[in-house]
């Protein structure tokens, strides 16, 4: 029986508007055929086949729906030829988004064992670092040009001075800050896990952003993030760059600040 590729097939029945969109809706497993996902564009099916595209999650977990909004505002919609690592990347939705967004190689790190999403473990551009805990890495295979840390039960400050060990100069850096983990105990344990107090949020962004200060990063931006933590924290997303001629200063930390936090202190904007 004749066959042909899936990605071709898809745009000669008319089910997709181009290849190239065909390509990404079937690495986002988005296509099944005969009832089962298919993650190889080159696949070839038969030309009966039942071909379904189905609308659902667009990353493999919510954590790609927090990313591409500061991938857009800090002016990364584009990753072609880039070469990223997620630190934190737990199931892979930061890791999906950077590779739906034109990441050449994406490096997935995280302490944990089975736990990124098969599509993306099956992806050959994706260097799966496992049982790997980011404080002790001092080199990758690649240049890394962008940095994504989603990290739990442990602050950026420790994970930070790691980072810019390898990075290089116009290297840049977009992670997460969780106050739920950057909190004291005191502060964390009133609200079982959930910071709901603005003044601990205002006061852990400004330590946060002033640490990077003092490593020598530039703070290119702060986002509040479109999604809460699963307990319900908020979470910021900042976008740092590490530079050989500082320009950021302690001003811009109050300018950031104040874009994203009301006059009051009542609530971010």
């Amino acid at each position: 029986m004749k066959k042909e590729r899936l990605d071709i097939l898809l745009t000669d029945r008319g089910l997709v508007e181009s290849r190239s969109l065909a390509q990404k809706l079937v690495m986002a497993g988005n296509i099944l055929v005969n009832g089962q996902p298919i993650f190889k564009p080159a696949s070839k099916v038969d030309l009966t086949s039942e071909i379904t595209v189905q609308s659902g999650p667009k990353f493999v977990s919510r954590g790609g729906e927090k990313l591409e909004p500061a991938l857009e505002s800090f002016g990364f919609t584009n990753l072609e030829d880039k070469i990223c690592a997620d630190l934190g990347s737990s199931t892979g939705g930061f890791t999906d988004c950077m590779l739906q967004h034109g990441a050449k190689r994406v490096y997935a790190v995280d302490v944990g064992y089975g736990i990124l999403h098969w599509k993306l473990r099956n992806d050959a551009r994706v260097v799966v670092m496992e049982r790997t805990n980011a404080r002790y890495i001092k080199e990758f295979q690649d240049q890394i040009d962008l940095v994504t840390i989603d990290a739990s039960f442990i602050s950026l400050k420790t994970l930070l001075p790691s980072v810019k060990d390898w990075l290089p100069f116009d290297g840049n850096v977009i992670a997460l800050i969780k106050p739920q983990f950057e909190a004291g105990k005191q502060e964390a344990a009133k609200g079982a896990g959930v910071i709901r107090d603005q003044l601990i949020h205002k006061k852990i962004i400004h330590d946060i952003l002033t640490y990077v200060l003092n490593l020598e990063f530039d703070i290119k931006g702060l986002l509040l993030s479109p999604l809460k933590g699963p307990k319900g924290n908020i979470e910021f997303l900042v976008h740092l760059q590490k530079v050989k001629i500082q320009k950021s200063s302690t001003s811009d930390i109050e300018l950031f600040m104040s874009k994203i936090f009301t006059e009051d202190d009542s609530a971010p904007v």
